[in-house]
């Protein structure tokens, strides 16, 4: 058995979900597991963050240039945190044999502060089940590096016992400075993480990653086993990623992650806001959304509270069509980067009630006009209602069995100021 059959026995074991984009060198991976095709990486994240807000293991294939389509949820459910793991394979194809070109996706370790694993032969099941317990532990994304050479090679059998466990989102409670305070402290564990793996064999001379042969091997690449002076000698596929980061170490005296008590207030929608009718509708019917970045933001933090999570500009639609089922977005963002999560989702038939506030205007940048959604919307036939049709509203907001695109329309006010109120 190569690699590749046993990497995909592997996320049919430790997995509940799969997602995959095409691409070389994973096409043959994908269609082995049956994984569900998606428009592109970035919603076939989306997808998989969803998954795990409701509970679900998710396992997303795609090549290395794919990775860059999902940076921006990659690098924010860091931030945000997750539940159950979530594990990008990323397949790096470092000889450009059916790449644009070889793009080394190790480095998205450091930038989003992920683990990244690169499985040995011998561990390549095993890292599976390892890289998902990282995720939960973490509470972010972690990354699984494989090359045609690694997935060709004869594997390992080990097949550890699958542990169920659970990350955990990040509080309400905490600013979005407290947020990244929190994700830097979870990150300067993963330090002791690594260095205690199992899955590292560190004996001296010629270190090898993945598929390349060496006196000692290294799976967890970042953050790197801490004995930096094991790793100055590396022989890797790709560029010397592991021998250029054998020298980091645990970000110092982290601080406490900032509460909107401690800072004193938090921050609501302005006065005037035309929008707020329905949140307060949402709020007591007892709505749960996937909030997007914008106005929208705002539902997470008090008074409302409806929103449980964000994933970044453009994410809620592909997010809650796993999880709550509502999506709350605003215009801008729903021609930024959201589209294409809409088009699968009516693609696919799934129930999702997607809410667009269009107040024409990119409200949290200053209020620069933003485009007319109506001319991209007609294959959504959406519901299109002002923001004081309350009653109207209301009789939409249930579940759904079909998509359901509501469009609702409002100005904002002249002064466009969130509101901040003392905690």
């Amino acid at each position: 058995m190569n690699c590749e059959d046993a990497i995909v026995g592997a996320l049919r074991a430790y997995a509940d979900c799969w997602y995959a984009v095409p691409g070389y060198p994973l096409t043959g991976m994908a269609e082995k597991l049956g994984a569900g095709t998606v428009i592109n990486e970035k919603v076939s994240l989306e997808f998989a963050l969803g998954d795990s807000l409701s509970g679900r293991r998710a396992a997303v294939l795609m090549k290395n240039v794919g990775l860059n389509a999902c940076a921006d949820p990659l690098v924010q459910a860091t931030t945000q945190g997750l539940r159950a793991g979530v594990v990008i394979i990323a397949g790096d194809d470092p000889a450009a044999a059916g790449s644009q070109n070889s793009q080394d996706s190790r480095y998205y370790g450091e930038l989003a502060m992920v683990p990244v694993l690169e499985p040995d032969p011998e561990h390549c099941i095993a890292s599976i089940e390892y890289a998902f317990e990282a995720s939960e532990q973490f509470s972010r994304i972690a990354i699984v590096r494989v090359t045609p050479a690694l997935l060709d090679a004869p594997s390992g059998h080990t097949m550890p016992e699958r542990k169920n466990t659970y990350g955990q989102l990040a509080d309400r409670a905490l600013t979005m400075r407290g947020r990244g305070e929190r994700a830097e402290q979870l990150f300067a564990g993963m330090f002791d993480w690594s260095d205690a793996s199992h899955l590292n064999t560190l004996s001296g001379g010629m270190v090898g990653t993945g598929a390349c042969p060496g006196d000692s091997h290294v799976v967890t690449v970042y953050p790197p086993p801490a004995r930096s002076a094991d790793l100055s000698l590396t022989f890797e596929e790709g560029r010397p990623f592991l021998a250029g980061h054998r020298c980091s170490g645990p970000p110092k005296g982290t601080a406490v992650p900032e509460t909107m008590e401690r800072r004193g207030y938090y921050r609501t929608f302005c006065k005037g806001c035309p929008f707020l009718p329905l949140f307060r509708m949402m709020k007591e019917l007892g709505m749960e959304v996937i909030a997007d970045a914008g106005c929208s933001l705002l539902s997470i933090n008090p008074p409302f509270q409806t929103g449980i999570a964000s994933y970044g500009l453009g994410s809620a639609i592909g997010v809650a069509a796993r999880s709550t089922g509502i999506a709350v977005t605003g215009d801008y963002a729903l021609l930024h980067s959201a589209l294409p999560a809409l088009i699968e989702v009516y693609h696919k038939k799934i129930p999702l009630l997607c809410i667009v506030l269009k107040n024409e205007c990119m409200g949290m940048t200053g209020g620069q006009a933003a485009y007319d959604i109506d001319p991209y919307l007609s294959f959504a036939s959406p519901v299109v209602c002002r923001a004081d049709e309350t009653e109207k509203i209301r009789g939409l907001l249930g579940s759904q069995t079909t998509p359901l695109t509501l469009v609702i329309t409002g100005r904002c006010p002249e002064e466009r100021y969130h509101e901040t109120v003392e905690y």
